[in-house]
């Protein structure tokens, strides 16, 4: 009996290291895919992020830019804010110039979007690292707890559409079917977060309206630096 129960006492010693494991594991990586239905390279990226976007942990976005609009295709879904954005990030990525499909990985790793294998060592570098905060998303508000943070972030609410199957008539993808995933189509500042507690009220009916899937909360260093934590929430979960 002694035997058993110091076996048992030896387990139990061993568990919590393995739980705080899984919950560090837990974090969410956020997946910007920048793509554009009017880019021939494009497609396979967008099955990519249909796939990742089901993987527990993973906050997949697709977010389409309007600078391939000239040859012959408008992408329904391109804005000028995405074409913004992804220049933020050639600036502080030291890239040359933007391309698509491109991803980027918490606003600090970036790869070619269709490349399967470097986009998959991205997000394993990218749970390597701690989340600096960890926000929770309901229904009609959302609670970022304090943290340390070295300097001040912004905090962004986007609202998304889950799928899109598209028809292109004209452009490089002209007589195909496109579907894809979780295409963002509004972004809200919410203002600052310099690591004091910020429980914020959120006004969702818009959204819901405009029949949005969902939407994702976004906490990042200098608007488009690291991202410090996110959380995303399916109008269907209530």
């Amino acid at each position: 009996m002694a035997r058993r129960f110091l076996l048992l006492a030896f387990i139990l010693l061993l568990l919590p290291p393995a739980r705080l494991l899984a919950a560090e594991d837990a974090r969410s990586v956020v997946v910007e895919l920048f793509t554009s239905q009017g880019c021939s390279s494009c497609p396979p990226a967008d099955r990519l992020l249909g796939e990742l976007k089901g993987r527990p942990g993973v906050i997949a976005l697709s977010l389409h830019v309007d600078y391939w609009d000239y040859i012959g295709w408008q992408d329904p879904y391109g804005l000028a804010r995405h074409t913004n954005r992804q220049q933020a990030y050639r600036h502080r990525l030291g890239l040359d110039y933007v391309y698509t499909p491109q991803i980027v990985v918490d606003g600090a790793l970036q790869a070619v979007g269709s490349r399967r294998q470097a986009v998959l060592d991205q997000l394993a570098r990218a749970r390597q690292r701690p989340s600096a905060v960890r926000p929770q998303l309901a229904e009609d508000r959302a609670v970022i707890p304090a943290a340390t943070v070295d300097r001040e972030a912004r905090v962004w609410l986007v609202t998304f559409d889950a799928r899109h199957a598209t028809d292109v008539a004209d452009g490089e993808n002209a007589g195909d079917r496109l579907v894809n995933h979780n295409v963002v189509r509004s972004w809200q500042d919410l203002g600052a977060y310099t690591g004091a507690r910020r429980d914020i009220s959120l006004d969702l009916a818009e959204a819901r309206a405009a029949g949005r899937s969902g939407c994702a909360l976004l906490v990042q260093q200098d608007g488009t630096g690291a991202i410090l934590g996110a959380a995303m929430r399916r109008f269907d979960e209530g």
